[in-house]
């Protein structure tokens, strides 16, 4: 028997979003243009499995790509179960999640915990240094 709550989740839906909300069976992939509700089917995902005690929040990993998609996925979840809940969800930028899972678990591989990620200048100074061009004195062209 379905909860007031879980029938309120599903209210604003449409049919083809209710259906994605409602399938129980492994992962979903939810790949649609922009403004066509895939944030909200998510998210609605994401409460409805928690309101129906399918897993418990730790158990619920939901990656975005942007910091802003993120901010907005982890506000309707918090908006649909609550700050404390939705806190104990993993919603995260693709990004941030390879950072948790490499810090986490990336010593079995050796990588240490502290390493730096680099941004693009870091990333060329770096390669100039490794790679220094050649000298013009020297004649020497560089070849691609």
């Amino acid at each position: 028997m379905m909860t007031e709550n879980c029938e309120r989740l599903l209210e604003a839906l449409d049919p083809r979003q209710k259906e994605a909300v409602l399938i129980n069976e492994g992962s979903l992939l939810v790949f649609a243009g922009a403004g066509s509700g895939k944030t909200r089917v998510i998210t609605t995902k994401i409460a409805w499995i928690i309101e129906n005690n399918l897993a418990k929040p730790w158990e619920i990993l939901a990656v975005t790509f942007t910091n802003k998609a993120c901010n907005e996925m982890r506000e309707r979840v918090a908006n649909f179960v609550g700050e404390e809940t939705a806190a104990n969800c993993m919603i995260k930028t693709f990004h941030s999640f390879g950072v948790w899972l490499l810090r986490r678990y990336g010593q079995r591989v050796g990588l240490s915990r502290n390493f730096t990620i680099y941004d693009d200048s870091e990333s060329a100074a770096l390669l100039k240094q490794c790679f220094p061009e050649p000298s013009a004195a020297a004649g020497d062209t560089p070849r691609l």
